[in-house]
């Protein structure tokens, strides 16, 4: 097995797993079925075509800079003016970055990488008006997709990090099963994303058990200087 890493990020990210009528929520962090979507996109799958292959990857992702959530109060009118559409609430993720991972087949997760570095479709960050910013992805690893996820080195743009200087403990979010037994802590969630059938005529989604963890990112280097053997050398200390 082998791992693929993305960079997701962009001014605005949107991952909804559910809405409710004229409010469009948002997630905190990518979801699998908008990554899937993504994936199938690049890879130029249409919303008819089957995804099973894309399904089978385990998914995680890694929260390097959880942006904020804003609301942005919709309006749209028909292409005549003649009749407006309902007026709506829709919620987006500004300024943040994800580092996310898929595990799986080396010969499949080399396709998508490629695809994305030309997608057949355009790439966006769960809604079409959410461009991702480049790259997109980081290449393969050779590791376990934890062990990529922690080991990976922060991604936040550079004004977030001179406000964290100290780094950050950085969420990771990643299927059960990608976590050893003895790692897991014994309260993982259930997620309703994931995309059983992309087809607008039957739109189903399944649930996946989600674990969270801990990491710690950016965290600047034990400062091996030490000023007062510099001081024993040059005979100034009594």
């Amino acid at each position: 097995m082998a791992v693929l890493l993305l960079r997701l990020a962009g001014p605005m990210q949107a991952w909804g797993v559910k809405s409710r009528f004229t409010v469009r929520a948002t997630e905190l962090a990518p979801t699998k079925s908008g990554v899937v979507g993504m994936l199938a996109s690049a890879v130029g799958r249409r919303r008819t075509d089957p995804i099973e292959d894309l399904l089978a990857l385990r998914f995680g992702v890694r929260k390097d800079q959880p942006g904020s959530v804003i609301r942005d109060f919709h309006t749209a009118r028909t292409l005549d003016g003649r009749e407006s559409m309902p007026l709506s609430n829709r919620y987006y993720l500004a300024d943040a970055v994800f580092l996310a991972g898929i595990e799986g087949d080396r010969a499949l997760l080399e396709g998508i990488d490629e695809a994305l570095r030309h997608p057949a479709f355009p790439l966006y960050l769960g809604r079409r008006s959410c461009p991702p910013t480049h790259p997109v992805s980081l290449g393969l690893r050779e590791a376990a997709l934890l062990d990529a996820l922690r080991a990976e080195p922060w991604l936040a743009s550079e004004w977030f990090r001179r406000r964290r200087r100290e780094g950050l403990n950085a969420e990771i979010l990643i299927d059960q099963e990608a976590v050893p037994v003895e790692e897991r802590a014994g309260d993982a969630r259930g997620s309703r994303d994931v995309p059983l059938s992309f087809d607008p005529r039957r739109r189903d989604y399944g649930f996946r058990e989600v674990e969270r963890l801990m990491v710690r990112v950016g965290a600047p280097e034990p400062d091996a200087h030490d000023p007062m053997a510099e001081l024993e050398e040059a005979g100034l200390c009594f």
